[in-house]
């Protein structure tokens, strides 16, 4: 019928998107993808999260699926590796990464070394996620950046994701992994809109791990960055342009 009247009907537009609505909707749609998956934390049920990624998800899946837990990292962090061991598949939030320092020891030696030590009959699919580096008048205890520390330390992935896509596909991957990832956010950027095409809004959108990501197309030089610094590269690479220099982020 559109054929014959000569119409036809245009694509779904791209939407604004904050990256913390992408988070939630990354962690609602692996909730419901597999029943193996569970979010826990301090504060992310009853209260939705200490930055609302975790909203409305307890009150859609239940007390088992979105657990609170007492401030107490290190016990939380060993419940959800040993959890991991036995092929659920949890996804442990630290209110900052800071504070993911209580819980080193469950992180490194059991979670990202299990693997490599059973000699691979034992993965441990987990993933470590929560607001990392610096923020606004957060003071020292909950500025610092961790991700030179992760990255170096083998039998862990580590993801940085900058834009709402960015934090959608790479938070999906990590869950669906079988390999620990930790996933590094930026408070900052919990609240900024960014466009995401039609493409991300699927269910099964997923970004692959450890590939990296043009942003922009340039000639000249290279910039390198991950998380909220990328925002900053593409604003020089714009003042750059005018300059004649075309630089590739």
């Amino acid at each position: 019928l559109q054929q014959r009247r000569g119409l036809r009907l245009s694509a779904p537009a791209a939407i604004q998107v904050t990256v913390r609505d992408a988070l939630n909707q990354a962690l609602d749609e692996e909730l419901e993808r597999d029943e193996r998956v569970f979010l826990l934390g301090e504060e992310v049920a009853q209260y939705d999260g200490a930055y609302k990624i975790s909203r409305g998800l307890w009150k859609k899946y239940g007390d088992k699926r979105v657990i609170d837990t007492p401030i107490s990292e290190m016990g939380f962090t060993g419940i959800a590796v040993g959890a991991a061991m036995v092929w659920l598949r949890p996804v442990c939030e630290f209110m900052t990464f800071n504070f993911s320092m209580q819980a080193i020891d469950q992180v490194i030696n059991s979670a990202a070394k299990t693997c490599y030590m059973s000699a691979g009959s034992i993965p441990v699919p987990i993933v470590f996620r929560g607001p990392n580096g610096a923020s606004a008048g957060v003071a020292a205890q909950h500025s610092q950046c961790f991700a030179a520390w992760y990255g170096h330390c083998p039998g862990l992935k580590v993801v940085s994701p900058w834009s709402s896509e960015d934090a959608k596909g790479l938070l999906k991957a990590s869950i669906r992994d079988d390999n620990p990832v930790v996933v590094l956010e930026s408070e900052l950027l919990y609240g900024v809109p960014f466009e995401m095409s039609e493409q991300a809004q699927s269910k099964e959108f997923v970004i692959p791990i450890g590939k990296a990501k043009i942003e922009k197309q340039g000639t000249h030089v290279t910039l390198v960055a991950h998380s909220r610094p990328v925002g900053h590269c593409l604003e020089a690479a714009a003042v750059l342009s005018k300059e004649g220099v075309e630089c590739e982020v």
